[in-house]
């Protein structure tokens, strides 16, 4: 039996724009995933220990604020540090495309940007996160 696909989405840094995090979140829900909303203002740190806590699939980042380069390497470089490379880390925000080919190369696996239906959202995540068999 296949377990439910377990998403931590979080709010890194100080960008306190989270209107569109919580829209996803409320989709993955729908659509059948378990979701782990941490809020806003969480650390990188934060947020790899409550997607290793929760036993979490995949991770969705949520940067409006400019430092998703920033950001978005922490939380790939601490997965890499607690051996959990296989959350898978995707997000979306006001991201450039040069900077999104630059995240993909540090293993985020997709940036979802401005217009990305939230369909289109639960489509990748269904078919790019593995959810455990139990």
């Amino acid at each position: 039996m296949q377990a439910r696909i377990r998403v931590v989405v979080a709010k890194p840094g100080l960008d306190g724009h989270d209107r569109g995090a919580k829209v996803v979140a409320r989709a993955l829900r729908d659509a059948g995933m378990e979701v782990v909303y941490t809020g806003l203002h969480q650390t990188p740190e934060q947020i790899v220990e409550t997607a290793i806590q929760e036993d979490a699939n995949a991770i969705g980042l949520s940067v409006l604020s400019g430092a998703h380069m920033t950001l978005f390497r922490r939380v790939v470089e601490l997965l890499a540090e607690r051996d959990a490379r296989d959350i898978v880390v995707f997000g979306g925000g006001i991201i450039p495309a040069d900077d999104i080919a630059e995240l993909e190369k540090l293993g985020v696996s997709r940036i979802f940007t401005p217009g990305a239906t939230t369909a289109s959202i639960i489509e990748w995540v269904r078919a790019n996160v593995s959810s455990p068999v139990v």
